[in-house]
Order: C-alpha cells, then structure tokens, then sequence
C-alpha cells in the first residue's frame, strides 16, 4: 500500500498501462518534457518515449481525431484535455464519431478511447478553466463517463477505462489532485469493484445524498457536521454517470425515503435532473418528500473571486437536507 496524492496516483495508473500494453498511446497538449499542466504524466515520455507519450499540437479536435484513427488501427489512445473547458473543440469529434462509430459498423469497429478531463472548479483559475461538462456527454449514446474522487479510484479506474473497449470520457476532479490517500497500486483489476459501479463512502439511514467528483469529500463534510446534529446521512459516490448504478441509488433511497443530489454543474439539464427524474419513477410510493438539487447556478462560470459562491458547499448541501427532512431552512430559517 502506498500513500499518493490523486494526481500521483493517475500517473501510476497511466505507468501500469503503459508498461502492460505497448499499444497504448497518450496523446495531449505539453504531455511530455512539461508532465502536463498537472503533472499528471510527468515522466511517462521519458520512460516510455516520444511515440507513446505524445506532445501534440493544441488542437482538441485534432487529438482527438488522431486517436480516433489509432484506435482504428487497434491501438488505445488515451487523450489529456488541459481544462474543462477546452474540450468543446473536439466535441464534434466526440459526440458524432467516437461515439457513433461501434454502433455504425455494427460492431465490427471497437473504440477503445479513454478522454481525460480535468474538471471542476474550487482552483481560483479564470474562465474555461473551472467548468463541468459532463452533462454533455451523459446525453451522448455510445459513451461511458465516470468521475473519480480519490486516488484509490483514480489509480484503479483510469486502468480500467483504457482496459475498456468502449470509449470513456475519464473526468478528474481536479481541485483533489493534491489530496492524499491510500493506494494498492498491486491491486488486481479483476477484484476492483466495476467501473461502472456506485459507491456508499458513507453510511447512513435519514437522507440520500447522491454526488460525484470533487464534492464527494464535501457531502461526506456534511454528513459528518449533520450527525452531531442527530441527522444520519448516506452519501454516495456515483462514479459512473454513464450509465449511472441506479439499484445502489434506489437500494439507499427505499431505507431512507430522502433523496439529495449535489453536483457543481448547473441544474438545469443536468446529471441531478436525470437522478431525481429516475428514482422518482422507481422509489415513488418509498419517498418522504421531493428529491432536492444543490448545484452550481445555471450562469457562465463566474470569477475565481465569486466561486465560493457558486460552488455547493457544506451549509448548500446542509440545507437540502434539511429540505427533504421538512426542517427549518438553515440559511433562511424558513419552513422547509
């Protein structure tokens, strides 16, 4: 077991790829001599070499384009966008060929691609640098998207996305690229819980709360802040957002009959809708109350000044709770 940073653990999950299949391939801006802008792949060209770890030139749509091709000709490219907000160049790329392709060939033609994507905000950086467009391709048939939220996962899931012949759009959280955590970097993949594969970080028997990357270490903040005010609260750390663990989801939501989704994307359209719509149809008769969102406001990314402001936070998340129990509001002190 060894103690790496989640940023550090990616690095050694992209190592263990390289050194187990020779046709895997990274591709993405300043990747190389630089590491990335994360450092995410610092010392992968220098021990596997120009042709596997390569510095492209910036242009998303033309890494991904490339990658498409390779994976073509069997390779399993594995693309870095530097930010968030630098993928919409290649979304064409992604949402009309990468997703399509399998399906259009019958097929005969596999895709096994894996996008990184640093996402998120929570860094102080200035616009296009700090968004969330998962949603985007939680829409888009033909793709996998999943988010880590600890190296552990980190180390294991990237793993498991460039093992995969679907193609995966990876997003990294990365205001959690410094935080530290246990890794079995031994680990077999084959005893790893599945990629696509919910997990409870916290368990609880009052409310469900639901959420993903950067804010699953928020929302296990407030479970711990609500159980000294006597709430128990479950949180659950969906992983995959395509295709999402619906039965972890409803399992919790029939114990508990509460339903909290907290994301920092925007509400409307996003990963929190479909949520709240899906356990609604599945757990009706079993709900105390509405499910609730706390999310990011539906505005342009605002600046690093304003995004604490933005962003859900523990007393956000607290709130919502207090919401689906019908207890006093704790911002407003209105009834619930």
């Amino acid at each position: 077991m060894s103690t790496l940073t989640l940023g550090q653990a990616l690095n050694a999950g992209l190592r263990r790829a390289l050194e187990d299949d020779d046709r895997v391939v990274l591709l993405g801006e300043d990747i190389g001599t630089l590491g990335g802008v994360f450092r995410v792949t610092d010392g992968l060209q220098r021990d596997f070499g120009e042709a596997r770890v390569v510095d492209t030139p910036l242009s998303e749509a033309g890494i991904i384009g490339t990658a498409v091709g390779l994976a073509y000709r069997g390779f399993r490219p594995v693309c870095e966008i530097q930010f968030d907000g630098f993928i919409y160049p290649g979304f064409d790329q992604i949402v009309a060929q990468v997703a399509k392709l399998h399906a259009r060939t019958q097929g005969r033609v596999r895709m096994p691609l894996t996008i990184r994507v640093p996402f998120g905000g929570g860094i102080g950086a200035v616009e296009h640098h700090s968004e969330s467009p998962e949603a985007y391709f939680t829409h888009t048939s033909g793709l996998r998207v999943v988010a880590c939220s600890n190296p552990q996962d980190a180390y294991t899931m990237v793993r498991q996305a460039i093992a995969s012949d679907d193609p995966v759009l990876f997003f990294e959280p990365k205001r959690r690229y410094h935080a530290k955590g246990d890794v079995n970097v031994d680990a077999d993949l084959a005893d790893a819980p599945p990629m696509g594969v919910a997990t409870v970080a916290q368990r609880g028997g009052d409310v469900t709360l639901v959420t993903y990357g950067a804010l699953v270490q928020v929302a296990r903040d407030a479970a711990a802040a609500a159980a000294d005010d006597g709430v128990s609260i479950e949180v659950i750390d969906l992983r995959s957002l395509s295709p999402v663990d619906y039965p972890t989801v409803e399992q919790s939501v029939r114990r508990t009959g509460r339903l909290v989704i907290t994301h920092e994307a925007g509400q409307q359209g996003g990963v929190g809708a479909e949520i709240a719509a899906s356990i609604t149809e599945r757990c009706f008769e079993f709900l105390e109350a509405a499910p609730v969102r706390i999310t990011g406001h539906d505005v342009p990314y605002p600046p690093a000044k304003l995004e604490q402001h933005h962003l859900p936070d523990l007393d956000r998340i607290l709130d919502g709770v207090d919401r689906v129990l019908g207890r006093p509001n704790s911002l407003t002190g209105v009834e619930g």
